[in-house]
């Protein structure tokens, strides 16, 4: 028998907030209603401009939500290795 095909939508939100040479990135996971995983999911990251380098806030903006983004990328994966872990009582051992 064929399992049905589903789709689901989740969204990621990222505030970026500026401040004399930091830049500060909130990530924000917002799956859609059917899913069972703990909502929101938040994480964050930040960048700090060297004082010698040169205001250019577009990089900032990068490095702060990549290290947002990728911590928040962890945390699903550590969600994730928890959910098997209760399901199955083994250790999970997930790679990312």
């Amino acid at each position: 028998m064929r399992q049905m095909t589903s789709t689901k939508t989740w969204t990621v939100d990222v505030r970026l907030t500026e401040d004399d040479g930091r830049t500060r990135a909130e990530a924000m996971l917002r799956p859609d209603a059917m899913t069972q995983l703990d909502v929101p999911m938040r994480a964050e990251g930040v960048a700090r401009r060297h004082p010698h380098d040169a205001d250019v806030p577009m990089i900032g903006d990068e490095v702060a939500a990549a290290r947002a983004l990728s911590e928040l990328a962890h945390r699903l994966l550590d969600t994730a290795a928890r959910n098997i872990e209760e399901r199955t009582g083994e250790p999970a051992h997930m790679a990312g």
